[in-house]
């Protein structure tokens, strides 16, 4: 038996189409999680024209979701971080201060698409930033970065039901550090900035933390708590996160890029990060805040 899931923003799920879809597909009865905005039914199996309705819900502003009902609620979270549990990439806010922003967000949009080997590109980005002063770190992150709406009740509400979150970055762990702090995370993973008398030396620690050192930490992680890493729910939206998306139990693509979501079953663009609650099962009123 599967699960199909419907999320929306809140108020714009349209409870015709859902009931509609149901009664094309011989669903069973539809479930609401949050009314107007999440709901879900039982299919005996993953309909031929999947794709076809997904597509066409993208252009209702619905997202579509079909997975084994058995098993959905997870023990793990392991989240990206940039673009994913806050709305920007690091590196490309360190660079508008330091004056490169056009070139490195350039670097860093084609890497993200896969069009790029991920370590050359950070190498060649974190070069540019020579010289800016160690606290600019501090003070990007009190300007310029946003936590992507939905994190702080995701983890919240996975932590109450016993569940353990991980954030796993590219990006570097002074900046992982306080948004870890910040939402939740029960630990975190990232590249280290090298820096000496106070300003940014344009290098990293070895060794780099990309694509392969996320699905490490998936095993790691997930072998030291004793969990089976199909009892994991990881979410990112770049190239370099699709090993650990593909291999934890539950793998979504959250608003991310094309060539990342051509590669991924579970694909949200419309919800923020409590559809991953959604997606679980879990209702609304059963949300920790």
């Amino acid at each position: 038996m599967f699960t199909a899931s419907l999320i929306a923003r809140p108020g714009a799920l349209d409870p015709a189409l859902v009931h509609a879809l149901r009664d094309a597909w011989g669903g069973g009865d539809v479930l609401w999680l949050s009314p107007d905005e999440a709901a879900e039914f039982a299919v005996p199996q993953i309909p031929g024209n999947r794709w076809d309705v997904w597509s066409d819900l993208q252009a209702q502003a619905t997202d579509l979701a079909i997975q084994p009902a058995e098993g959905r609620r997870k023990r793990m979270l392991l989240a990206d971080m940039d673009s994913t549990m806050i709305r920007q990439e690091c590196i490309d806010e360190l660079a508008e201060e330091a004056g490169v922003g056009e070139r490195v967000r350039e670097i860093t949009a084609r890497a993200m698409n896969g069009e790029l080997g991920f370590e050359g590109a950070l190498t060649e980005r974190v070069a540019l930033l020579r010289g800016l002063p160690e606290s600019i770190v501090d003070r990007v992150i009190e300007t310029r970065i946003e936590l992507m709406p939905g994190g702080a009740t995701l983890i919240a509400t996975m932590k109450a039901a016993g569940g353990h979150a991980a954030l796993v970055s590219g990006g570097f762990t002074a900046f992982t550090s306080k948004i870890a702090a910040r939402l939740g995370f029960d630990e975190h993973r990232a590249n280290t900035l090298l820096a000496e008398d106070g300003a940014l030396t344009g290098a990293v620690a070895p060794p780099i933390l990309g694509r392969e050192a996320k699905v490490q930490a998936l095993a790691e992680i997930t072998a030291r708590l004793g969990i089976a890493e199909a009892d994991v729910i990881a979410v990112g939206d770049g190239a370099n996160d699709l090993g650990m998306l593909q291999r934890a139990g539950t793998g979504v693509a959250l608003h991310a890029k094309p060539s990342v979501q051509a590669e991924c079953d579970i694909r949200i663009n419309h919800g923020d990060l409590t559809a991953l609650l959604y997606l679980q099962g879990y209702a609304r009123s059963e949300f920790a805040e």
